[in-house]
This record gives C-alpha cells, structure tokens and sequence, in this order.
C-alpha cells in the first residue's frame, strides 16, 4: 500500500500510522492508537527489567524421605529454570548435631543433582545448626532438567498457549 493511502487510511479510522519494522524491505507499519501502542512497549521493556534474579530457599533435614528430597529437587529446579539462584539449606534438630557427615553427604547429593541445572556459587559451610550452600543458574542453553515430571512439562506448555 502506498504511503499516502495508508495515512489517509489511518486518519479515517481515527487512528495513526505506526511503523513498526523500519529495517524490513518494505518497511512495516501498523494503524494503531499511537498512545496505546507508546504503553505497550513501555510495558514490555518493564517486563524485561523486573525479570532479575532472586534469592530462592529450599530446606532441607538429614533424615528426609526420597519422595520429598525428589519433591523439593523439582521446586529447585524450577527456580533455577526461571533463573533464580537457590539457597539450600539444612537444618539439624537435637541429637543430629553429632553426625553432621550425613548433612555433608546430603548437601554434595544435592550439588551432584543439581549440576545440570546450576553451578555452586558458595560450597556447603557449616554455621551453627545449619549447613547452607548457593546455587546460581547456569546459561539457558546449557540447563538440562532431570527430575521435571511429565505433568509440569504440559502445564508449561498450555501457558505458553495462553499468553498467545
């Protein structure tokens, strides 16, 4: 369409003539409420900026059930795919101070389980009652989920379907 018809297109409606691909051959452009379209790229942009990191905590005791540990791996992973770094830590209660080598061991399962998805930020320290290790993600293309379930992954998908 010509530059002249398009404007005097937009003009009728009421509207503005806005282009929206000024690199493509021909140039791309859109009749469209200019105010409105200044308020959804400004909403995008925002977007963009509030997605940083945050500082997410999963717990954990020495004696948890496989079920749980797998439970709370998954919720760790899905932190670390949304790119949130994850705080793991372990709490002893009472008479399990006096092996804190099963905290250890739990805590280097998790690091080992974990690897696909994020790299240690901070190795497990012991601090009083607690031992607290930090994971950071690693870059998108090289996180690998290994405990997702299949129900989480059509879950996804159906959201993704939905913004569009």
């Amino acid at each position: 369409m010509k530059l002249s018809e398009a404007i005097k297109k937009a003009q009728s409606m009421g509207l503005d003539l806005v282009e929206v691909a000024p690199t493509a051959n021909p140039p791309v452009c859109k009749i469209v409420d200019f105010g409105k379209f200044r308020y959804d790229i400004s909403k995008q942009e925002k977007d963009k900026k509030t997605s940083g990191t945050k500082l997410k905590e999963i717990k954990f005791r020495v004696n948890i059930d496989d079920h749980d540990y797998l439970t709370k791996i998954r919720h760790a992973e899905q932190f670390l795919d949304k790119g949130n770094k994850v705080r793991v830590q372990l709490q002893f209660r009472g008479r399990e101070m006096a092996h804190q080598e099963f905290g250890m061991e739990l805590m280097f399962k998790v690091r080992d389980d974990l690897a696909t998805m994020a790299q240690v930020e901070m190795e497990p320290k012991a601090a009083g009652r607690n031992i607290t290790m930090t994971l950071s993600p690693l870059p998108a293309n090289k996180r690998k989920r290994r405990f997702s379930t299949e129900n989480e992954e059509i879950e996804e998908d159906k959201d993704a379907d939905s913004e569009d």
